[in-house]
């Protein structure tokens, strides 16, 4: 997600429309309209149960999507298509050389994100209930809390993306990083942490710590105008849908259909900054305004949309996870005496 490529890691709440004829009566006996999709704030959890469920639920997110974070990382490192003619021809070689486990190189490493993860919700529902104090505007809450919960997140995300991505690079008997584990790819008797150490320490030795942040400012470039166009947009599509949708209609399928929506409009925008971030971090680039030109002047504009495929792809199923995944760990982490309150 982590709050990685495209997809953010956020509650998931209403659109902020007036209330409309179609209502029902809480428990409380005052009316509450069925169109609105109900905002469940930081207050009104149980944080025991949302932080265990929630670690149970972006593990197997990150399960599902992360082949295609690796494609896109080799998409996005190959010069022209020297090496893979897309996304599909990526998958079914890595597939043929590496098997299943070439999917999931760096994996482990990358399960370490689930820190940064946890930090990005509470750092965004925090912030979110800050600026309710200054606004009520669903839009402005949501914009400044995502763009906070990326900078947080990315301080913690990129040493841990830098040594990842070196890992997804090693492929067979070739040198696409800059740094190679000793022995190949095929790590016999050092097979997952003996990889990685191997690259941490050829980091070390090469770039000192700062080259664990190579990127950093990249990422924070790409990533957190990602988080805080993708709220928007995401706003956007839930309330026109809501237009379109019966009044009859589940919350939880308005929010699935707007989640990747937004993800493929914010992968669009933001896929740029995503290439020049990815090459800075993996070829060892020191300047984003040399990498974007070398970028153009290789490969032209259309460079700027290498792995875009790949990434809403990968945004896009995992985005419906999350939102309905999201949705219903705030439903079952709700305190109990406010359960019946609320309309899904």
């Amino acid at each position: 997600m982590k709050p990685e490529d495209g997809v953010p890691g956020p509650c998931w709440e209403g659109n902020g429309r007036s209330p409309e004829p179609f209502v029902t009566r809480r428990a409380s006996g005052t009316m509450e309209d069925k169109r609105n999709i109900q905002i469940i704030e930081w207050e009104h959890l149980d944080k025991k149960k949302f932080y265990v469920l929630g670690v149970a639920m972006t593990m197997m997110i990150r399960v599902s999507v992360y082949p295609f974070t690796l494609i896109r990382t080799r998409l996005q490192v190959q010069k022209g298509k020297s090496l893979y003619q897309g996304t599909f021809d990526a998958f079914v070689k890595i597939l043929r050389a590496d098997g299943v486990t070439g999917l999931y190189r760096g994996f482990l490493v990358n399960t370490f994100t689930l820190i940064s993860g946890q930090c990005y919700v509470t750092t965004y529902e925090l912030t979110r209930k800050f600026v309710a104090d200054y606004s009520q505007s669903n839009t402005v809450k949501s914009l400044v809390a995502g763009g906070s919960a990326s900078l947080v997140a990315q301080s913690i995300t990129v040493p841990i993306d830098v040594v990842s991505q070196h890992l997804m690079m090693q492929r067979k008997g070739e040198k696409t990083s800059r740094f190679q584990v000793r022995g190949g790819p095929e790590g016999q008797g050092v097979v997952a942490f003996g990889q990685t150490k191997d690259i941490i320490r050829q980091i070390l030795r090469a770039d000192g710590l700062r080259g664990f942040y190579r990127g950093y400012v990249a990422s924070l470039l790409t990533y957190i105008p990602n988080s805080a166009v993708w709220w928007p947009f995401y706003h956007f599509y839930a309330e026109q849908l809501s237009h379109l949708c019966p009044k009859e209609c589940p919350h939880i399928v308005l929010q699935a259909m707007s989640g990747p929506l937004a993800a493929a409009t914010a992968s669009v925008l933001t896929n740029p900054m995503d290439v020049i971030r990815t090459r800075v971090q993996v070829e060892g680039k020191t300047s984003i305004i040399l990498t974007f030109r070398q970028l153009m002047a290789e490969e032209g504009p259309w460079g700027l949309m290498k792995g875009l495929s790949a990434r809403i792809i990968s945004a896009t199923p995992s985005t419906i996870v999350i939102v309905v995944g999201y949705e219903s760990l705030k439903k079952l982490s709700l305190r109990p005496e406010l359960v019946d309150s609320r309309h899904w």
